[in-house]
């Protein structure tokens, strides 16, 4: 079972520090992804839609490693107004402290995105919150006093 902290910034910058300070706690740089949005988006045609194309692909790889619908799309929403997002997948102990690097450079809170977080039933445990239900595999672990947010699937 993988785990994946994952972190919005403002700001490129700030995520390349981010990045750094991974790497140098010892987090494999292979485990480490960035995506912003594209600065160029090549067009197709006429009919060619590359934001769109890129946002739908980003909300369902989010989704897929167990962002909610309303977390997928405040992402997105996130990286359309020139954030980055910062992407550590590994064992528990190593993304517990990969999201707690992401917090000290101040990943942007959902929340302000999304409002207040959403009453979810069949919650597991106290941080815990299944994909769907009857799903104790995957799912979404907050971490109070943080924007990063880390994914179990």
């Amino acid at each position: 079972m993988s785990k994946t902290a994952v972190g919005l910034f403002e700001h490129p910058s700030v995520a390349e520090q981010v990045v750094h300070d991974l790497e140098v706690s010892g987090f494999p740089r292979n485990e480490i992804r960035v995506l912003g949005e594209p600065r160029e988006m090549s067009s197709d045609g006429a009919t060619s839609t590359p934001r769109t194309d890129f946002e739908v692909g980003l909300n369902k790889e989010l989704t897929a490693i167990g962002a909610s619908d309303r977390e997928a799309d405040a992402y997105v929403r996130g990286v359309r107004r020139g954030g980055v997002l910062v992407f550590a997948t590994g064992h528990n102990e190593a993304v517990d402290h990969a999201a707690g690097i992401m917090n000290r450079h101040y990943a942007i809170e959902l929340d302000e995105f999304i409002g207040s977080r959403p009453e979810v039933a069949n919650a597991v445990g106290q941080n815990m919150t299944p994909v769907f239900e009857g799903s104790l595999q995957t799912g979404r672990i907050s971490q109070r006093g943080g924007g990063a947010r880390m994914f179990v699937w």
